[in-house]
């Protein structure tokens, strides 16, 4: 059976913090930013946690 390959788009992606969760960027940074507050832009600079839904499939996409 062969080894299991890192999903290499989730790897640049994701990264796993202390306690196990997975840090992640947020969307909607990318363009239009003119009509966007400078509170909301500002905002979406932090990191952002997978939700626990998903958890389990990003789990499996890292799990090379």
């Amino acid at each position: 059976m062969p080894k299991i390959k890192t999903s290499r788009a989730a790897a640049k992606r994701f990264k796993k913090t202390g306690g196990g969760k997975f840090k992640r960027s947020k969307a909607f940074k990318g363009h239009f930013l003119t009509k966007k507050s400078a509170r909301r832009k500002r905002s979406l600079r932090k990191a952002g946690l997978v939700d626990k839904a998903d958890t389990s499939k990003v789990k499996r996409l890292l799990a090379g």
